[in-house]
């Protein structure tokens, strides 16, 4: 990516003291507005697509209103506005005296924006009764002093998908951001895998402590529990392994931008083996830098 500034401080006559962050995205149709936006609000962000110019000023006042609630605000707009997109360019250098306002500009090639339009087999939206060159072009002269007056400038002609949203992250994400929001469940076998898992573990090889008097009434939560799991010949073998093997997973979540995932483990009931596990894989896990975990034990209440 040849032309990736880091964003710039916020012009200095807006006022900063409301904390208030306003993007606008705009740039060529096909160079992945879409994405942007998608990933935007992956990490945070409140986005409006295809807003119409004239609504720009109005959502802005909302958000103001809104304070703490809408802290961050990115707006995308496009030649999709028609002829009033003509006027983002004078509402923009009008908002940044009030306003911390940043400009988010996508380009591509000409070749790589045919490419995927072709790909996807639609007309440029300006195309008329003319080629996607002809469409593209027209594009370029209308968005040319948007480009020129953006702050951050991505051209996305090398990228696919996922190294674009993670692009987007990397400059808009907050710097504590885990690169992967990881849920770690625990579930009983007995009432149903969890449908949304991405990886399944079985804890049913360990003895149950639920056959232990003393430990029945009790759950993995519990420090005997706990200890009577890990006890168990294959128990402490099995998070070690299960642990260095989520690993290399979860590197290449946050490589391919899959910035959530649910690891579940189940025993019979979801009471005693699974919870236990998962509490360590937890302690395990959290220590991983770039992994945010959330810990889940769906069937511990039940009977």
């Amino acid at each position: 990516m040849s032309d990736r500034p880091a964003p710039p401080a916020a012009p200095t006559t807006a006022d900063e003291s409301s904390g208030q962050s306003v993007l606008v995205v705009t740039g060529m149709s096909g160079a992945g507005r879409t994405t942007a936006g998608n990933a935007l609000e992956d990490v945070g962000w409140y986005v409006v697509d295809n807003l119409p110019p004239q609504m720009l000023i109005p959502l802005i006042d909302v958000a103001e209103h809104a304070g703490d609630s809408l802290p961050k605000v990115a707006v995308i707009v496009d030649v999709r506005g028609g002829a009033r997109f003509s006027e983002i360019d004078e509402l923009v250098r009008g908002l940044r005296s009030r306003t911390p306002i940043r400009v988010l500009f996508l380009d591509a090639s000409d070749s790589a924006l045919v490419r995927r339009f072709e790909q996807v087999r639609r007309p440029h939206p300006l195309q008329g009764g003319g080629t996607l060159l002809d469409g593209i072009t027209a594009e370029r002269t209308r968005t040319s002093q948007m480009r020129a007056m953006a702050d951050i400038v991505v051209d996305t002609s090398e990228l696919n998908v996922h190294q674009l949203a993670s692009t987007i992250t990397e400059l808009f994400g907050e710097a504590d951001e885990p690169a992967v929001r990881v849920t770690l469940a625990s579930f009983g076998h007995k009432y149903g895998v969890p449908t949304d898992a991405d990886i399944v573990a079985d804890a049913r090889f360990l003895p149950n402590p639920y056959w232990i008097p003393e430990l029945r009434p009790g759950s993995g939560l519990d420090s005997d529990v706990s200890e009577y799991v890990f006890a168990q010949e294959g128990a402490m073998e099995f998070v070690d392994r299960f642990a260095a093997m989520l690993e290399p997973v979860l590197a290449g979540y946050s490589r391919e931008n899959k910035r959530h995932a649910t690891i579940a483990v189940g025993c019979t009931g979801g009471r005693h083996r699974s919870v236990a596990i998962i509490e360590e894989l937890a302690r395990r896990l959290g220590s991983l830098p770039g992994v945010g975990v959330t810990v889940k034990h769906r069937d511990l209440g039940r009977e």
